[in-house]
């Protein structure tokens, strides 16, 4: 995926999308992320001035949801599900293989990859599932889930 660079005025031009509606300062915080592919710190003050909230408010929510990100992201994400009928075929396994392959651990990140797990994937008929940049996999390997990878990943 291809993030925009930072730059305040496009910030403002997709703030500006998002203050009319309800629960204006999560869906802002989801739109910079979306565009610039994280919440840089100076997102921050220019979500609150549009939400009218205090930047205190826009941190709460901000460190909140783990899925937001104060840096930019790595080439590739990895996320392996290991929600109980996962784990029924091979979830926790498979996590090891691409902790090994990859050289990098679940919560953790290297310049290329980061691997995260992730309870349902909602792929419970083809576990074991993962996401790969984005995209489902299912009855996943860790080949296939490196076929899937951006620039070089694979080893």
């Amino acid at each position: 995926m291809v993030f925009a660079q930072w730059s305040k005025e496009t910030a403002q031009a997709v703030l500006a999308s998002t203050i009319d509606k309800p629960g204006p300062v999560l869906l802002s915080l989801q739109a910079i992320q979306e565009n610039f592919g994280f919440v840089p710190e100076a997102a921050i003050p220019l979500i609150a001035l549009a939400c009218n909230v205090s930047r205190a408010e826009v941190h709460g929510v901000f460190t909140y949801y783990h899925d937001f990100r104060s840096t930019p992201p790595p080439e590739n994400m990895i996320r392996v599900c290991v929600a109980e009928a996962c784990q029924a075929v091979g979830s926790r396994e498979l996590v090891d293989q691409v902790e090994k392959k990859f050289g990098t651990k679940i919560g953790e990140h290297n310049l290329n990859v980061e691997i995260h797990s992730e309870y349902c994937l909602g792929n419970c008929a083809l576990g074991p599932a993962a996401r790969v940049n984005g995209e489902l996999v299912g009855f996943s390997t860790v080949e296939k889930i490196g076929q899937l990878l951006k620039s070089g990943t694979e080893s």
